[in-house]
C-alpha cells in the first residue's frame, strides 16, 4: 500500500512540474520569446497543452480570467497541494 501512495505522490510531483512549465511556456509564447515555428518548441508546447488542458478547462469554465490573467494553473496547484496534504494526514496514517 505504501508503494502505491509513493506512485501517487510522485505523479502529484510531476504534473505539478508539467504545470508551472506551461504556465512558463504560455508566457514565453505570448510575449515572443520563442519561435513557434521551430518544430522542437512547437513540440514541447504542444505537448504541455494536451497535458495541462484537460485539467484546466474545467477550472477556467468556472473561475473568471482578470483580464488577460488566466489564474486557473495556480488555481490547479492548491488543488494538488491540498490532493497531496488529504493523502499524507488523513490516508496514510489510517492506510498502515
Amino acid at each position: 500500500m505504501l508503494a502505491i501512495v509513493n506512485v501517487v505522490m510522485i505523479a502529484l510531483n510531476l504534473y505539478w512540474y508539467v504545470v508551472i512549465a506551461s504556465a512558463i511556456f504560455s508566457w514565453l509564447y505570448a510575449f515572443g520569446v520563442v519561435n513557434p515555428r521551430n518544430q522542437v518548441v512547437s513540440m514541447i508546447g504542444n505537448f504541455l497543452y494536451q497535458a495541462t488542458e484537460p485539467v484546466l478547462r474545467p477550472i477556467r469554465r468556472v473561475v473568471p480570467t482578470l483580464g488577460a490573467l488566466d489564474i486557473s494553473p495556480v488555481i490547479l496547484l492548491l488543488g494538488i497541494i491540498l490532493i497531496q496534504q488529504v493523502i499524507i494526514l488523513y490516508i496514510v496514517p489510517y492506510a498502515f
